[in-house]
Formats: C-alpha cells, structure tokens, sequence
C-alpha cells in the first residue's frame, strides 16, 4: 500500500527503455497501432511498483475500486520500427475527485525524437456497481504526490505534443 510521506518529493514520471518486437510489427516494419497501448500499459504497469512500492491491485482490493478508461487521445508522430530501442515516459498529468489523465510518451532511445503521446482519461468506479466514486485514503495521496496537475483545459493533446517535442529538441 502507498505510505504517503509529506516531507518526501515523489517522482513524478516513470521512464521504461524497451524494444520493438517483430511480432508487434505490420509488413512494413513500424510497430502495429494497437499495439502502442500495449507498450504503454505495461510500462506503466512495471514502473509504478518500483518507484513507489505500491502494486495497484491492492488499491483495488483495498478500496473495491478501479479506474474505467473512457476516452484514448493518441497522436502518432514518428513510427517505431522492429528492433529499435524506445523510452516510454508515463505520469498522471491532472486528476480531480474521481479522474484522473496519464500521459504517456514514447521517443527513440536518445529522447530526442518523439514517437507518440496518449492521454488516457479514467473514472474511479466501484467494482461492485461501476458507478463513480471519489479517490480516497491511499488513492488521494498517490495522486496527490505524483500528479503534475497541469491546467489541460488551456490544452490539446495537438499543443503538447509540440511543446514535448520541443523540450526534446532542447534537452
């Protein structure tokens, strides 16, 4: 479970360096379109318990409680293709009472090249009902130590994924 430590600064973004596999690609070499969810997801999915001892699962157990995707916003801007080593980057960018935005981030190894974004919004839902309910306890605190909490309402996935691609160009 996630022990919240106001004193401490979490980290506010997962990082992963992973490589194309050919099963994952088209004829043409570039990696399938379905298959960025994948990569992302299961970044996410091995990062979060290594950056802050807090395996998911168990908020859902805990709570009885899950976050529901509900809108997918994806921008591809450079193909990956087979064998090439990618960064993939993950943080939750804004969340409120019962929603929360991951963005995710894929580039080339260097991270001077943008691959793709996805944003992906998320309802907080009872497991029993599936209707909304707010974060609480364990989930609040996660959220709150490692959400960046941006202001998306000003922005478009279109706007940010120049603004990454130029804090890459600049890096």
């Amino acid at each position: 479970m996630f022990d919240y430590n106001p004193e401490k600064d979490y980290p506010k973004q997962t990082e992963s360096r992973v490589v194309i596999r050919f099963q994952d690609c088209d004829p043409l070499r570039h990696l399938n379109n379905a298959k960025y969810f994948d990569y992302f997801f299961n970044a996410r999915e091995d990062q979060v318990p290594k950056l802050y001892g807090l395996e998911v699962i168990d908020l859902i157990r805990t709570f009885k409680a899950a976050w529901v995707v509900y809108n997918h916003n994806i921008s591809y801007v450079r193909s990956a293709m087979v064998g090439e080593w990618v960064r993939i980057m993950s943080r939750v960018i804004w969340h409120n009472h019962n929603t929360i935005v991951v963005e995710y981030v894929m580039t080339d190894d260097s991270k001077k090249q943008l691959k793709t974004v996805l944003w992906s919004t998320m309802r907080y839902v009872t497991l029993a009902e599936g209707k909304s309910t707010d974060h609480v306890g364990a989930v609040a605190d996660f959220l709150k130590a490692t959400s960046l909490n941006l202001d998306i309402s000003k922005m478009n996935i279109k706007e940010r994924v120049k603004e990454l691609a130029n804090q890459l160009k600049e890096n």
